[in-house]
């Protein structure tokens, strides 16, 4: 079926009944160009939730008028949905057309039976949010949608999949499965005729069958294609391959469908790890969730591309989409890029981890949620592994079992060519049982919970946890252990032919952890929380001074607004957890450079696990003593200060690939200098900002599409002369966009802050600021931004 943008000439609001249109109360229509967060716009209040960000829930509805032409009465018509939060229902001219529980799963709508042919239709849909996420989901249509339209018989929605049955460099079979389908009032034959083209459009397979299809009754054709010396699919060379299947009837054809699919084996065991084309890959992994920063939830192309893009170059290979199933906008990018995919299904089944979330809908919704996750999936390459889901905690419970294999068959029946994991987390799974014991220890729960890394890792270490989770494991291809490092090693021995994930594990802690992953071939990688970071769940990488008020929860206080523990901020730029980590994977041989923030100097601080220190790159600061901590795989690191030596410090991995030095402040130049054996492997420096400071502005590309899936990212930032970064002089920037284009979002990486990302003005966090906008229509456009004084910056770029 042809497949159209239906993104543009929508209009929202908050949802009025009959009675508030009847009566005037109703508010006014928003213009609005979708995908698009409804939540973003409201107001943040103390009195909501830290888990969404102090942000309040809502219902919404949309509306969008289009045009049916007379002669469309003989064709199918239906709307496709990426992605509404939540609780769907789609009226077409006022009648209900569909409707959906989930959030994240995509379905179609069928229009036929509402539609009025020649003339003006309407489609409206509302949605609802309240206390249903643990963290910032937002609201709304927040991805795209698609006008689906064809001929009566048709090649299915999503009705085109590609598998390798096998393959090697030499040769490869390759399975094209076509369902297609017949609304015509009788029986109908037609040919199927598939073409496999190569990345540059090369045909290297194809076939022609008849098929015989029943009005209602849909068929299903396996066309087996044997393709030589194929460009295998990998990590490291992402070969991608297009397939097209034509319904045809003489020599007219009646409808068509490509995808886009790569040619790759996966395989994995506890002795040889996991292989993808018979190479061993470890997995360098990243969990993220699904917003985007200043845009909120919306889930727009170029944003999902862009994230994509920046944490490959961060040294990630793996991506595992917590905890709902990843935007199709991001699996394009992860098979263009070659980055590997943890498809992850929901975060919780029948027990609700927040008052009106979708454990409320699962026992009714979940296997048409699964056959949409795999539906979505099946043809990208970039992925590897479904997760079922995300520490479930009545996983460890026997009808938790029943769940745990139920879900886990009914992944394998609709893609058996996939691995299945779950992302398990010990202490949840038993904290109930073991609770009593706890509280009768010294100290009782509450005392344990202060150290909870330590915590979680003792008592998933437990005889209990490995009792309790058996079942669950054992109906998985891979056990994804959230927390659970303290089981690697033993459960080589206990249960031999188990393989692991860490499908979420500390920053902090990724040098023992890759050290485990390294030596261990049962354990096939490490996935961190987080690789970016997002909205809602606020502060649980935050530090705090030991005498504030609540310092010690895991919660920032209003108005923190990210969650602060992401290797990557909201904007794009790097944390130096990220270099670290980078320094760790064996990616990068020069030293990095962090200093501790002057305002922690001294003080007693505390942090939850998931915090790094509060370091940033910079040497801008004022004259106290500082806290340096360099980063480095060499076994000794040199500390200069404009080549003046301020001590050596042993590093490596022995030292856990850091040293730190106490000095005071002095302007000048930094300089790490790592040696091994006496040799200079690599050096990295800061300068101080010096003299006046300017407004410097920077844009990721030039030229970018002229439709509304792209965006230009505009990077603003505080500047010396010689282009370093200020740090203590964070100032308001305004932003005025001239052209085709709107500003979709602006605002900076600072966790904590009551600014709206959809106004005009922001301030700088440590010297910087993002703006973003969405092109309209092609021409030129002018991105202009000031501050107090500062010289005004333009950028100027096009949309084609």
């Amino acid at each position: 079926m042809r497949r159209t943008p239906f993104t543009t000439g929508w209009h929202v609001r908050p949802h009025a009944n009959a009675f508030a249109e009847m009566v005037g109360a109703a508010a006014p229509w928003q213009p609005v160009t979708l995908p698009h967060d409804a939540t973003l716009a409201q107001p943040r209040d103390a009195a909501h939730g830290a888990g969404s960000g102090y942000f309040p829930g809502g219902v919404y509805e949309y509306r969008k008028t289009f045009d049916v032409p007379a002669d469309a009465a003989g064709q199918r018509m239906l709307l496709e949905f990426e992605g509404i939060y939540r609780r769907a229902m789609v009226y077409v001219n006022g009648s209900l057309a569909g409707h959906w529980a989930s959030g994240y799963t995509g379905f179609t709508a069928p229009l036929d039976d509402h539609l009025r042919y020649g003339q003006e239709n309407e489609v409206r849909v509302v949605c609802r949010t309240h206390a249903d996420s643990r963290w910032y989901a937002g609201a709304g249509i927040h991805r795209p949608v698609h006008l689906l339209t064809g001929p009566l018989l048709h090649v299915a929605p999503d009705g085109v999949r590609v598998t390798t049955v096998d393959g090697n460099r030499d040769l490869a079979v390759v399975e094209v499965t076509t369902t297609v389908q017949n609304d015509r009032p009788r029986l109908a034959t037609v040919e199927v005729v598939t073409e496999l083209r190569d990345a540059d459009g090369a045909g290297v397979a194809g076939d022609r069958v008849p098929v015989s299809v029943r009005p209602g009754e849909p068929a299903v054709v396996r066309q087996r294609l044997v393709v030589r010396d194929p460009a295998l699919w990998g990590p490291g060379s992402p070969a991608l391959y297009t397939a097209t299947v034509s319904l045809a009837d003489g020599e007219a054809v009646l409808d068509e469908e490509t995808v886009t699919t790569g040619i790759r084996t996966l395989s994995v065991d506890p002795v040889r790890g996991l292989r993808v084309n018979g190479e061993p890959v470890l997995l360098r992994g990243a969990c993220i969730h699904s917003d985007n920063g200043v845009l909120g939830a919306a889930a727009v192309g170029r944003a999902d591309e862009r994230r994509v893009e920046l944490l490959q170059a961060a040294g990630f290979n793996a991506l595992r989409s917590a905890h709902n199933p990843m935007s199709r906008a991001m699996l394009d990018a992860c098979d263009r890029l070659g980055v590997l995919v943890m498809d992850e299904l929901t975060d919780m089944w029948t027990e609700s981890k927040s008052e009106f979330d979708a454990a409320l809908d699962f026992p009714e919704w979940w296997e048409r949620d699964v056959a949409a996750m795999v539906r979505k999936d099946v043809n990208h390459p970039s992925v590897v592994m479904y997760s079922i889901g995300n520490e479930i905690p009545e996983v460890a419970g026997p009808h938790g079992a029943l769940w745990s294999r139920r879900l886990a068959e009914a992944v394998r029946a609709l893609d058996g060519t996939r691995l299945v994991t779950n992302g398990v987390n010990g202490m949840l799974a038993v904290i109930g049982e073991a609770a009593t014991d706890l509280e009768a220890a010294e100290g009782g729960i509450n005392t344990m919970l202060t150290d909870m890394a330590g915590f979680m890792r003792e008592l998933s270490s437990s005889e209990l946890v490995g009792r309790r989770t058996a079942e669950a494991f054992g109906v998985l291809d891979v056990a994804g252990m959230n927390y659970m490092d303290a089981r690697y090693d033993s459960d080589r021995a206990t249960f031999p032919n188990r393989v692991i994930v860490g499908s979420e594990t500390f920053a902090t802690e990724i040098d023992r952890l890759w050290r485990l992953v390294q030596d261990n071939p049962h354990v096939i990688g490490d996935f961190t929380w987080t690789g970016w970071d997002y909205l809602g769940e606020v502060g649980i990488g935050r530090t705090a001074d030991a005498e504030e008020p609540g310092a010690r929860g895991l919660s920032g206080p209003f108005p923190w607004l990210l969650a602060w523990c992401g290797d990557i901020d909201v904007t794009g730029h790097r944390r130096p957890a990220s270099y670290y980590r980078e320094i760790v994977f064996g990616l990068r041989t020069d030293p990095y450079l962090a200093v501790q923030r002057p305002e922690r100097s001294g003080r007693e601080t505390v942090s939850p696990p998931w915090a790094w220190t509060d370091s940033v790159g910079s040497w801008s600061f004022d004259g106290v003593p500082l806290t340096v901590e360099v980063y480095s795989d060499a076994d000794e690191v040199e500390l200069l200060l404009d080549g003046r030596s301020l001590g050596r410090a042993e590093a490596g991995e022995a030292h856990r690939f850091r040293a730190e030095f106490e000095v005071p402040y002095a302007p000048g130049e930094l300089t790490a200098v790592a040696r091994t054996g006496g040799r200079e492997t690599g050096r990295c420096s800061l300068r101080s900002a010096d003299g006046p400071v300017h407004l410097a502005v920077s844009v990721d590309r030039a030229v970018i599409r002229a439709d509304d899936s792209d965006l230009a990212y505009v990077e603003l930032a505080l500047t010396d002369a010689a282009g370093t970064v200020a740090l203590g002089v964070d100032r308001q920037v305004s932003v005025v966009v001239v052209g085709p284009v709107v500003l979709a979002g602006f605002g900076s990486a600072t966790p904590a802050t009551e600014e709206s990302y959809l106004d005009d003005v922001a301030t700088t966090f440590d010297g910087r600021a993002l703006a973003v906008v969405r092109p309209t229509g092609a021409g030129a456009i002018t991105v202009t931004a000031t501050a107090e004084g500062c010289a005004p910056v333009t950028v100027i770029l096009e949309a084609r």
